[in-house]
This record gives C-alpha cells, sequence and structure tokens, in this order.
C-alpha cells in the first residue's frame, strides 16, 4: 500500500515521542500490507475498527493513541486523516475527518 502522507506521523512522533516506534511499525506495516477488503486488514490487525466510507481506526501504544485512515482499496492507497490522543479522538467524528 502506499501511504499518505508520512509527515503527519512523524510530527505526531515529534509531539508525543512515546507514539513513536509503534507509529514507525504501523506505517511498515502498511506499506507491506496488500489489502484488498476490510477483512483483509481484521486478519493483520484484529484490533482495527472499521468505519463506513472505506476508514479504518487504528490502536496505537495499547490504544493511547489512534490513528484514522481513508483506504482506496482498488489504488491500494492509504490516506491518513487523524492521528491524535484517545481524548482528541473522542472529540472527532472519525467517519467525517
Amino acid at each position: 500500500m502506499h501511504v499518505i502522507s508520512r509527515k503527519q506521523l512523524r510530527e505526531f512522533s515529534a509531539r508525543h515521542p512515546d507514539a513513536e516506534s509503534s507509529l514507525r511499525a504501523w506505517f511498515h506495516e502498511a506499506k507491506q500490507a496488500r489489502w484488498g477488503t476490510a477483512v483483509d486488514i481484521k486478519r493483520q490487525c484484529g484490533s482495527a475498527s472499521i468505519l463506513k466510507g472505506n476508514r479504518v481506526v487504528f490502536n496505537i501504544c495499547g490504544n493511547k493513541y489512534r490513528l484514522v485512515v481513508k483506504i482506496n482499496y482498488h489504488a491500494e492507497i492509504v490516506y491518513i486523516h487523524f492521528v491524535g490522543t484517545h481524548a482528541d479522538y473522542d472529540r472527532i467524528d472519525a467517519e467525517a475527518v
């Protein structure tokens, strides 16, 4: 998969250094993945939450942080829409960010 944009992950890691290794691991895992459907994601990342509109929520650092992405399965592109603390996540609409 092609992940857009890694810059958001780096900027978040700069503010939350404890998330850096987990975000780096997620990035490399996503980059190597061949997710054709949401079922493929659940098979690889059982704790991921599948939302409407091809959006997926990944738990980072044991659910301390959340990562919301939108996936174009056909084009094999993962768009990062949100990365934040669990408290920040509670204040957004993950299907609209």
